[in-house]
């Protein structure tokens, strides 16, 4: 690999779920399976009101990530049902998540290109949040491990988080990559360091945040493909 330069931008992290590859499309169609199976009991919309009032009453608990998810849609499930769901309504849900555990990772377009054009340049860090054990796994699949100076994961991303990861750093020589505003962006912002959205059509409702106003070191582009112009936009006016 050849020796990282000594630009202004020295480190840049990425967030990994529905930034580097998909994932928010797999929940959405476990959660698609989950309706139909308590059809009998509820509609699509009122099951998904309440999957998602025990995902946030959970995350404290659980953490992020498919195995949070699989225990609050069966704890949705004893509720709308009043413990009446069948053995087998669980089972099913049960095996849809371990479907997830174990779906081939997908990279999104362009991710490849932008991270091992961007390694050969910069410090690059992998910082994601989720299940540990989960994130190893999707990692490794993804075949990008060896592109990344430093892997993080966390169990939740705030301004302490980032702070600490991109400690040593004046202002404005991090930057922090994500398909989040509230976990990716916001957060790196208020610590001094470039926030660079890059939106995806899917996305969890407990992420969504509006976008910061004002803010000179935040930028949204449309797709990774763009992201190594930005760094070097953003290299030379610092």
């Amino acid at each position: 690999m050849p020796a990282k330069t000594s630009q202004k931008l020295r480190t840049i992290g990425f967030d990994a779920d529905d930034t580097l590859w998909h994932n928010e499309r797999f929940f959405q169609m476990t959660q698609s399976r989950f309706a139909e199976l308590l059809a009998d009991f509820t509609d699509a919309e009122e099951l998904d009101a309440r999957l998602l009032e025990a995902e946030k009453r959970n995350i404290g608990h659980y953490g992020f990530g498919i195995k949070g998810f699989m225990l609050s849609m069966i704890e949705t499930a004893l509720e709308v049902t009043e413990h009446r769901v069948p053995g087998e309504v669980i089972s099913q849900i049960l095996a849809a998540g371990q479907d997830m555990l174990s779906h081939p990772i997908e990279l999104l377009p362009h991710a490849r290109a932008a991270v091992e054009e961007l390694s050969g340049r910069h410090h690059i860090a992998l910082i994601t949040k989720g299940d540990l054990l989960d994130q190893e796994r999707k990692l490794a699949q993804s075949g990008l491990g060896d592109l990344f100076d430093a892997v993080e994961i966390v169990s939740h991303k705030t301004p302490h988080t980032y702070a600490r990861i991109f400690g040593g750093h004046a202002p404005g020589e991090a930057m922090m990559v994500g398909n989040s505003m509230k976990s990716d962006v916001l957060p790196a912002l208020e610590v001094g360091a470039w926030g660079i959205f890059v939106p995806q059509e899917l996305g969890w409702a407990l992420e969504h945040a509006e976008p910061p106003q004002a803010q000179s070191r935040f930028r949204e582009i449309a797709d990774l493909g763009k992201l190594p112009a930005l760094v070097d936009e953003i290299g030379q006016s610092i």
